[in-house]
């Protein structure tokens, strides 16, 4: 990657859906040019997809829980990860360092939903021992974008 892919890059994390053409004329580019460099990065996997980021309230989900899942068997983590992954409230899963246990994150409308949703379906995963649940009172940062640095010339 050099400088106008990062630079690509950048513009897409602050707006997916802007059109090539002001991407190109950001960059000083054709807007050919930038299609091609963005097909590239997708082909190449630097660009895995796009997403619509949807307002939670809007769809009664506005309620955020993270749960520390502890697996009985390391062997587990796994086929634990996928299991948890199949689960619609879920939104993301982390298996953390220092401990053999995992970390999900949730959507869902509320207590009952949230209740639900660890009796009904966590709690039938065979190989969590324990939970921890833990509700978000407020959200400062939501985000998928990373850091890109320019790379020296």
């Amino acid at each position: 990657m050099d400088k106008t892919d990062l630079q690509i890059l950048q513009i897409l994390q602050k707006k997916a859906r802007i059109p090539n053409v002001e991407v190109a004329r950001a960059i000083g580019m054709a807007p050919s040019a930038v299609l091609e460099r963005i097909k590239k990065l997708e082909a190449r996997g630097v660009i895995e997809g796009y997403e619509v980021r949807l307002n939670p309230e809007m769809f009664n989900c506005a309620m955020t829980a993270f749960i520390h899942l502890g697996v009985k068997d390391p062997s587990q983590i796994i086929e634990t990860g996928n299991a948890l992954s199949a689960i619609e409230q879920v939104q993301e899963v982390h298996y953390l360092a220092g401990a053999d246990c995992l970390i999900a994150k949730l959507k869902v409308s509320g207590n009952k939903e949230l209740e639900s949703v660890l009796r009904t379906r966590i709690a039938g995963i065979p190989s969590i021992k324990d939970t921890k649940t833990f509700i978000a009172l407020s959200t400062y940062k939501e985000s998928a974008k990373i850091k890109i640095e320019d790379k020296p010339e």
